[in-house]
């Protein structure tokens, strides 16, 4: 046996090409109301104001007028979009076609794309006004809509029951109808960890309508609650910015649905195939008390990683 035969040994690469970790579909997509629009913005739902029955102002008496009061929310398109270009050159150097893991690349920044949208809009300030000449902002006011870290327990506390009731006293002090609509709570893995530490949440000792619903160890649902996880959410310091929502909480307009365009560019080199995606959305806050924050204590916030 030559010594030297180690000289023709050869290195072995796998025909596999696989993503790597990212969040690859939309978690809140179908969570709020949505809609396709046209032009630079869109209002995309009105509101009418309540009026008070009032006592006549006396026999034969004229009558006293009453003049409702009317709301109009706005939304505006972000334009998005990403270029993949594919070197035919390189192309023929490999074992696999990679563009089918180019189109699942794509995809997947579309799905982030779209949660993005609505959870930027939780607690930013939406435009409120007559028409596209009298926006006004209208904040996020925390003193109402807000569940503090600290709620139930002297110090910061993570996702508890006692949060999930008090959003739900908040939800109807504020007249949502919850036994009509969907109710979403978006919370993230450190939530998910908070609820199954819970006897509440994991014991068969509690029944009735608001019984948990596990799925392979996960909670679904719970306290009329459909339970979202997402590693999008924002935080500040320890504390995660839960969002708890009903469906005509927030809403995502559609300009431009995702558009795939996979082409031969003939005018360069090789030429390459570019994969081409692009996308227009936006999202906006809806009436005040149809959405709520609920901050919880969540010191993994340092290890957030993104895509």
């Amino acid at each position: 046996m030559s010594e030297n035969l180690p000289n023709l040994f050869i290195t072995q690469f796998s025909a596999l090409l696989n993503l790597k970790l990212q969040q690859t579909r939309s978690k809140l997509r179908g969570r709020v109301m949505e809609g396709a629009h046209i032009g630079k913005q869109a209002s995309p739902i009105q509101y009418i104001g309540a009026i008070q029955m009032q006592a006549p102002s006396g026999r034969f008496a004229p009558l006293n007028r009453q003049d409702v009061n009317f709301t109009r929310r706005w939304v505006f398109p972000v334009d998005k979009e990403a270029t993949q270009m594919i070197d035919n050159f390189d192309k023929e150097k490999l074992e696999m076609d990679p563009i089918s893991q180019y189109s699942a690349v794509a995809a997947a920044a579309v799905a982030r794309e779209w949660d993005d949208r609505i959870i930027a809009c939780a607690f930013a300030s939406a435009q409120i006004g007559t028409d596209a000449g009298s926006l006004s902002p209208e904040t996020f006011v925390t003193a109402s809509w807000s569940i503090a870290s600290t709620f139930g327990s002297s110090a910061a506390s993570g996702l508890t029951v006692a949060k999930m009731i008090e959003a739900k006293r908040i939800f109807r002090k504020a007249e949502v109808d919850v036994d009509a609509e969907a109710m979403t709570w978006i919370t993230n893995s450190q939530g998910e960890s908070d609820l199954l530490n819970q006897v509440q949440v994991v014991s068969s000792d509690f029944s009735g309508a608001d019984r948990p619903v596990l799925t392979e160890g996960k909670v679904t649902r719970f306290m009329g609650f459909d339970i979202v996880y997402s590693e999008r959410l924002t935080s500040t310091s320890s504390v995660r910015q839960n969002i708890v929502l009903m469906k005509s909480g927030a809403y995502l307009g559609i300009w431009k649905d995702v558009v795939n365009d996979l082409s031969q560019q003939k005018q360069l080199s090789s030429l390459p195939w570019q994969l081409y995606t692009g996308m227009s959305t936006g999202a906006t806050r809806l009436e005040p008390g149809r959405l709520l924050q609920a901050l919880c204590s969540d010191t993994s916030a340092a290890a957030d990683v993104t895509p």
